[in-house]
């Protein structure tokens, strides 16, 4: 598989957020924050897409969404959380690195049509983005 921006991330080759690593998974703050507290989830074997994701790997995916979602839910006490997971060009998918959104929604952000997505990556600094993941990665557990 060639190398993606997320390989690149676990790799350490581009700096990131951390709020969480195991041995077989990375969640970092997604740069765009479309919420306050936008995360992703990827593991570190890389696969395209979740068709080409093997069992062994969505198990150690599946331990941690949790982890992340509640993590994200004592920080921030949002409103709802959406975890979103794009497969291909054309449902959007713009990293081909299986990769989780873990979006919390916050009663002002809805816009009546399911959800905005607007990204405030200008607007929300390194301090202020690598304050947000200490936050988050404070609330989970060993």
């Amino acid at each position: 598989m060639p190398e993606t921006i997320f390989s690149k991330i676990i790799e350490g080759e581009i700096p990131s957020h951390k709020v969480y690593e195991d041995d077989y998974v990375y969640a970092f703050l997604d740069i765009s924050q479309v919420t306050k507290g936008h995360t992703l989830l990827v593991p570190k074997k890389a696969s395209a897409n979740i068709f080409e994701t093997d069992a062994e790997t969505m198990k150690h995916i599946g331990v941690a969404i949790p982890k992340i979602a509640n993590a994200i839910k004592d920080a921030f006490n949002p409103d709802g959380l959406n975890i979103i997971q794009n497969n291909g060009e054309f449902a959007d998918q713009s990293v081909f690195h299986l990769h989780f959104h873990f979006l919390p929604r916050y009663e002002n952000d809805v816009d009546g049509f399911g959800y905005k997505w607007e990204t405030h990556e200008d607007t929300i600094d390194d301090d202020q983005k690598a304050e947000l993941a200490k936050q988050i990665s404070a609330q989970i557990e060993g």
